[in-house]
C-alpha cells in the first residue's frame, strides 16, 4: 500500500495513493494507524484526496480506528473526500459519525483545537 506521511507538531498527515483502499488492505490500513498511537505525536489527519472508491468494511474500519483513537485521548481525521466516496459514506449512514472536513487544513484546525481541549480537561 502505497502512503505519504508528513509529520507536524502534533499530528501525522497520511495521504493514501488512490484510487482505492480495497477490503484487503483494511487490516494493514487498520493497524499502520494504530501504530501511531505508541508514539508522541498520536493524532492522525487521513487525507484521501486520491482516493475515489472504498472497499466493503474498510468505512466501517475507519470508524473503528477513529473510535479507539478517541478512547486513546487522540484525533483522527479524515479530510479532502471526494464526492463518489462521501456518497459511499453517507449511503452506509457512516458520514455523520466520522470526523470529517473538506480541507486538510480545517483537519489541522480541528486536531489542533482538541489537543487544547484535551490539555484543559486533563
Amino acid at each position: 500500500m502505497d502512503v505519504k506521511i508528513d509529520t507536524k507538531e502534533k499530528f501525522h498527515v497520511i495521504t493514501v495513493a488512490g484510487p482505492k483502499i480495497s477490503a484487503s488492505m483494511t487490516e494493514e490500513l487498520t493497524n499502520s494507524f494504530l501504530s501511531f498511537l505508541q508514539n508522541d505525536v498520536k493524532n492522525i489527519v487521513l487525507n484521501l484526496e486520491m482516493i475515489e472508491e472504498l472497499g466493503d468494511g474498510v468505512a466501517g474500519s475507519l470508524v473503528k480506528v477513529q473510535q479507539t483513537f478517541y478512547e486513546k485521548n487522540a484525533s483522527f481525521v479524515i479530510c479532502c473526500l471526494r464526492k463518489a466516496v462521501e456518497k459511499q459514506l453517507e449511503e452506509s449512514e457512516l458520514l455523520d459519525i466520522m470526523n470529517v472536513t473538506p480541507s486538510e487544513s480545517e483537519a489541522w484546525d480541528i486536531v489542533q483545537m482538541e489537543e487544547i481541549e484535551r490539555e484543559l480537561l486533563g
